[in-house]
């Protein structure tokens, strides 16, 4: 995927992103998200923080102290604070524009509002369409940064040793037992989202399963 296709994949994003939160209700926006401690309007309004310079960072940072997973939780709360109609204003209104924030690249703005577009609309019972190519691209961009030393902004399940495959577009990875479903599905698993386990299948779904089981016990 080229830069102008990555950036027409970011803004079909936003879109329908920004589709979606227009059609829900004050009290879906108070659900709680996929992320854990995170409800729906933190994520979202999250979304609007996707175009950050070096001195809008270093606020941030310096307003809440703390780990990375804090500046960015903490950051997203503040921002909740708008309507919902200025949240997605703000979605909306990045459209077109190629600014992305300080320290990262267009493919990790790619994977921020693909997977959390998902986060959104999954508990609130909608369908937010991801294409096959687009999900595979940042699933591969995910993938390829698993074991770099970039601090993690979920908790990555028990995959390793598990052979994953799309079952809707050519995509595959690892060696082992086999995982088979969506590209999205395996997109959110690789992103600590164990909500997907139902949509997969093959040996290595059993064992994937397994381990979360073992692991649920030892908490």
């Amino acid at each position: 995927m080229n830069d102008d296709e990555l950036w027409a994949a970011i803004d079909a994003q936003r879109l329908r992103t920004a589709d979606l939160l227009g059609e829900l209700t004050p009290r879906e926006w108070g659900r709680p998200s996929l992320c854990e401690g995170w409800s729906v309007r933190d994520v979202a309004a999250h979304l609007t923080l996707q175009q950050m310079g070096l001195g809008s960072a270093v606020h941030s940072a310096l307003r809440h102290p703390g780990s990375l997973n804090h500046v960015i939780h903490a950051s997203a709360r503040d921002r909740a604070a708008l309507a919902p109609e200025e949240i997605v204003a703000e979605i909306r209104a990045m459209v077109g524009s190629r600014r992305h924030n300080v320290g990262v690249t267009p493919y990790e703005t790619l994977i921020d509002i693909v997977v959390h577009g998902q986060d959104i609309a999954v508990p609130t019972g909608r369908a937010l369409e991801v294409p096959p190519t687009v999900a595979a691209t940042a699933a591969s961009r995910v993938w390829g940064d698993r074991n770099s030393r970039k601090a993690k902004v979920f908790r990555a399940l028990p995959h390793d040793g598990l052979r994953l495959a799309a079952t809707d577009t050519d995509w595959t990875v690892s060696d082992g037992p086999e995982v088979r479903g969506p590209v999205l599905a395996l997109l959110l698993l690789i992103t600590g989202r164990p909500v997907v386990l139902p949509q997969l299948e093959g040996e290595g779904a059993g064992v994937l399963a397994e381990r979360l089981r073992l692991a649920r016990a030892k908490r």
